[in-house]
């Protein structure tokens, strides 16, 4: 038997029983196709709610956007019944093929989803002509749908961390689950209150039984973890890569003090173009390079620069001790180096680690830092970087659950 071209739209569209495709009509003009989909009238109407039987009430007009069809733009409508239920008055019927108060089928959202996880609003909202608000109400559903599926964590370990969300020092938190490699959630800002309020309301993770807490030495997040947490002294553990960034920045304006002496002597300047190398990580495999070979003989040269360099080198490797005591003894000794160095930006920085020791030696003691947050935030800013900035905060940060909190954000059909 020959098929009808009601019968095709009905296998293509997924639209099952009780309902079916009844006409089809095409704009020549606008290239949309629309298929008219119609209850059957011997199946009964059952409340959304709670699924009893009820009385039809009356119908209402409804449109959807669908997936194109036979290069057409392809839209459903249907007269959808609505319901009369004793417990719960009157409903409307739901539609087998999207969501409730969605204009999108789930088979369209779900396509604009699995684009959005590569590529900017921008080209997404261009290849599906829908517009940049459209797009973004389907992510922002998909984060709520996500939110609402995950289920309560218990986290052991988690990351505290701000990242840049515009310009003129404008920040949000991000919350790490570093176990699972999910964020947990992103704060409007880094103040000590939002992070007190978020640990006092905590709805998404039951954080009984944590053992770290990894941040940066910023006095905000060290109050809210204290005023929350009655072991919090052994819970903070400072990290390893933001005390190195002190202990760079130190170096750094050193070099710049110095080249300046140099320059205005006129004498030969054997710091010019050696920035990069004084900051780089004596670590790294392509060490071995001839500039590089070049550099570490001039560390041996009487620079200032290169004690305060080689400070910066000592510290780097007194984070791996198994031994707390002998930790605690190299750090101690690390601290009179420093404290006698006469170098007053690298003396600041040791000032600034005595205070904090108790949070570097929990951070040794635990074997903890925050590099799979600093990985996370790099990962942000490339986010933000492909949406070219953001609008408001919230857009921001659906835009970080969606792409990096492990969200299960698909629609799924209620056939």
């Amino acid at each position: 038997m020959k098929e009808t071209l009601e019968e095709f739209y009905n296998a293509i569209l997924g639209i099952e029983s009780p309902w079916k495709v009844v006409s089809i009509s095409r704009d020549s003009q606008t290239q949309i196709v629309t298929a008219t989909v119609k209850y059957e009238q011997e199946h009964p109407l059952l409340c959304p709610e709670c699924g009893a039987e009820g009385k039809l009430h009356d119908h209402r007009i409804r449109r959807w956007r669908h997936l194109d069809s036979c290069n057409h733009k392809t839209m459903i409508e249907a007269s959808v019944p609505r319901v009369r239920c004793e417990e719960h008055g009157v409903k409307q019927v739901t539609v087998s093929w999207a969501e409730k108060s969605n204009r999108f089928t789930v088979a369209f959202e779900a396509a604009v989803l699995m684009w959005l996880k590569e590529d900017p609003i921008s080209t997404v909202a261009r290849n599906f002509d829908i517009s940049w608000d459209e797009v973004d109400g389907i992510m922002a559903r998909a984060v709520k749908r996500g939110l609402d599926r995950r289920e309560k964590t218990k986290p052991s370990h988690i990351g505290i961390d701000e990242t840049a969300y515009q310009k003129r020092h404008e920040y949000v938190t991000v919350i790490l689950d570093k176990e699972k490699d999910v964020i947990l959630d992103v704060l409007d800002d880094r103040k000590a209150e939002t992070l007190n309020i978020w640990f006092k309301a905590q709805e998404i993770s039951d954080l009984a039984d944590l053992k770290s807490i990894t941040m940066d030495m910023w006095d905000p997040f060290i109050n809210a973890v204290k005023k929350n947490f009655e072991n919090a002294d052994q819970l903070i553990a400072f990290d390893r890569f933001h005390v190195a960034q002190y202990f760079g920045k130190a170096v750094d304006k050193i070099r710049a003090q110095e080249n300046k002496l140099f320059e205005s002597s006129g004498n030969q300047n054997p710091l010019t173009y050696s920035r990069f190398q004084w900051l780089r990580n004596s670590s790294r495999t392509d060490n071995r390079s001839s500039r590089r070979k070049e550099f570490l003989q001039l560390t041996q040269m009487n620079l200032k620069t290169a004690r305060a360099w080689r400070i910066k080198e000592a510290a780097s490797l007194l984070w791996d001790y198994k031994y707390m005591g002998v930790a605690e003894k190299e750090w101690k000794k690390l601290l009179g180096w420093i404290s006698r160095c006469q170098l007053t930006p690298m003396i600041k920085v040791g000032k600034m680690i005595r205070r904090y020791f108790w949070g570097i030696l929990n951070a040794i003691k635990l074997k903890v830092n925050n590099s799979m947050l600093e990985a996370k935030n790099s990962k942000i800013q490339k986010i933000k970087k492909m949406a070219c900035g953001f609008r408001n905060r919230k857009r921001f940060k659906n835009a970080i659950l969606f792409h990096l909190g492990g969200l299960d954000i698909m629609p799924v059909s209620t056939r």
